[in-house]
């Protein structure tokens, strides 16, 4: 199948080191809503330019030679919206991964899904666990969706398998530590998130892998999520360049570098 040629983006064409890109980059896509808002336009019509935005994002994070990037597509509370705009949204992430599906495998990037799949209405889970399938030999970037994923709930998940396994007399209580927790997370072969991203200005994780960001770096943009472009995903990771990272030790920097 041919697909709509794209301009590949290049380090070599940014001001970029590849020596100091992160590894894993996760993102709360917020905004879309006020982005609409602003212009006169419905909530949906922000959704769906916000899927546009998560394509570019995508391919823009594979061919800068990222390893992982998760992004948060529907939270557990957002049940709580209006029934008009849940459904939208469940049938715009069924469209755009039946839309997607083929372009992802042409350029072989794995595709995870991280939540509790078993809520998610039949047609959109299965095509979900489609995709996960057909894409889980791939190698390069592995682009996570975490629908009706909360960090909490994540935890309470990781909690009860670990309870189970207490139960059955496969695990010892106090041989529990952080990599007993780290194992029974959705993903645990994926790293921790290097940097996470936040638009639209908000200064909260919002529920957001709670666990696996304790020490991410952190980079707020007032850009709501559809606005956020190739310029704005590239000043993020210059700016994550810049930081140094200590994980709760003391580093002697030296005045003369």
């Amino acid at each position: 199948m041919l697909f709509p040629p794209r301009t590949k983006l290049k380090i070599k064409d940014t001001p970029l080191d590849s020596a100091r890109l992160p590894v894993h980059v996760a993102i709360i896509m917020d905004g879309n809503g006020r982005w609409a808002n602003a212009k006169g336009l419905s909530r949906l019509h922000g959704h769906d330019q916000g899927y546009r935005t998560l394509k570019d994002t995508v391919y823009a994070a594979d061919d800068l030679g990222l390893k992982f990037l998760t992004v948060y597509g529907f939270s557990s509370e957002n049940w709580r919206r209006s029934q008009e705009e849940v459904g939208g949204l469940m049938d715009l992430m069924l469209r755009a991964m039946k839309a997607e599906i083929e372009e992802l495998i042409y350029n072989e990037i794995k595709v995870r899904v991280i939540g509790r799949m078993h809520e998610l209405p039949d047609a959109l889970r299965e095509e979900y666990e489609s995709a996960m399938r057909r894409t889980e030999h791939f190698t390069g970037l592995t682009f996570t969706l975490a629908i009706n994923y909360g960090g909490r709930a994540e935890t309470v998940d990781a909690i009860r398998a670990i309870a189970d396994k207490i139960k059955r007399g496969e695990l010892d209580p106090s041989q529990i530590d952080e990599a007993t927790v780290s194992q029974h997370l959705y993903a645990p072969d994926i790293p921790d998130p290097d940097l996470l991203i936040r638009t639209a200005g908000e200064l909260r994780l919002s529920n957001f892998l709670l666990w696996e960001t304790a020490y991410s770096e952190i980079y707020v943009t007032p850009a709501p999520w559809p606005a956020f472009d190739q310029s704005e995903f590239i000043a993020s990771l210059m700016d994550y360049a810049k930081r140094i990272r200590k994980f709760g030790a003391v580093i002697e920097l030296n005045p003369e570098t």
